[in-house]
């Protein structure tokens, strides 16, 4: 598990900042389909970004669950203390930005099409 959260992690990075050169790009271009693929770049990088805390959690439960498994005694479990701290707060946070940046991509994808349209219906 814990090869997993190393490689999703990095990997979600590389696409958040894949998404946002392409997205500046397509910023500028106004482009339909490189909106569209950035949007769909961003939900993507989310799904990434979500299951690397999935992992993370599950790996840290496992790991308590060893630990209980190999102390088994009631007086050393009380000193263990699993705290997540600032690290997962800021996956969170990561993971909703992804998610809005990714629908604020789809929703400008969306109004150059209906601009577009617009323009040939004249």
């Amino acid at each position: 598990m814990h090869g997993t959260f190393v490689i999703l992690m990095p990997l979600s990075l590389i696409l958040m900042i894949f998404g946002g050169m392409t997205g500046f790009i397509s910023i500028l271009a106004r482009a339909y389909l490189l909106l569209l693929m950035t949007g769909l770049l961003f939900l993507f990088g989310a799904l990434v970004t979500l299951t690397g805390i999935s992992v993370y959690i599950a790996y840290s439960a496992a790991a308590f669950e060893e630990a209980v498994c190999l102390l088994r005694s009631k007086d050393l479990l009380v000193e263990i203390d699993i705290k997540f701290g600032w690290s997962l707060a800021l996956v969170w946070i990561s993971f909703v930005a992804e998610v809005l940046t990714g629908a604020v991509f789809l929703l400008a994808a969306r109004a150059v099409s209906l601009k577009r349209q617009r323009e040939q219906a004249l």
